[in-house]
């Protein structure tokens, strides 16, 4: 049994095998990925290739997997993970932010965790809920703006972004920030206080909550019972 042989030994090709057999591209997952997810939070005390099977496994929780019940009685599981991801960011790993979405995967915001990257040249696309007009908000090392994507001339008309001050920020948004800032990761904390800030549309002048648009432009379908809040 493949799980028995990584158990055993940290062989690199019977990783790469079950990985194979527990998850399925396009975001799918075998049953047998949640059933091996006990035993892979356990090898992941000291293991990186079980800690990253584990995130894969449980980033691909919230699709129509047919498994609910099997993936309830892996809550044991889920939480001994999370507490183990925390202390794994609390060290600064060089796997920090592969690490950051596992562990909002492991908090049932699967939304954050498939769409959140490093900041250097993010960008998110959302649609005035004022005008209907399609607004793109770049953040990242050449700006942090909203503006209109134009074909040929790029993003035109920008406004500057509002970003949220650590006391303005609430649930999701105040918790990612903080465990960054905590972390001493500041321009991920930096463009996490973008994102959940205020953006200007660009045709209207209209003040938006760009997370709040964001996600209700974006929300995936997620099966019955999975969470995402902003």
């Amino acid at each position: 049994m493949l799980l028995e042989r990584v158990e055993s030994e940290d062989d690199a090709e019977a990783w790469d095998e079950l990985g194979r057999r527990l998850v399925l591209e396009c975001d799918l997952i075998f049953p047998a990925g949640f059933a091996a997810l006990p035993r892979l939070v356990r090898l992941a005390r000291g293991s990186a290739r079980a800690r990253g099977l584990a995130g894969t496994i449980l980033r691909r929780a919230a699709g129509h997997h047919g498994c609910d019940g099997l993936f309830a009685g892996c809550a044991g599981a889920v939480a001994e993970f999370r507490e183990l991801l925390d202390r794994h960011l609390e060290s600064r790993p060089a796997d920090y932010l592969p690490a950051f979405r596992d562990l909002l995967a492991a908090r049932e915001q699967y939304h954050w965790s498939a769409v959140l990257d490093d900041f250097t040249d993010d960008f998110y696309h959302l649609v005035c809920p004022h005008c209907a007009v399609e607004v793109t908000i770049a953040i990242g090392d050449h700006g942090r703006y909203s503006a209109i994507r134009d074909w040929h001339l790029g993003d035109v008309d920008r406004r500057d972004l509002r970003p949220a001050s650590p006391e303005e920020l609430s649930g999701t948004g105040r918790w990612m920030h903080g465990t960054a800032a905590r972390d001493g990761q500041e321009a991920l904390a930096d463009g996490i206080a973008h994102l959940f800030g205020r953006g200007e549309c660009p045709r209207c002048a209209s003040v938006f909550d760009i997370a709040a648009e964001y996600t209700c432009a974006n929300l995936p379908v997620l099966r019955q019972g999975a969470t995402d809040q902003g």
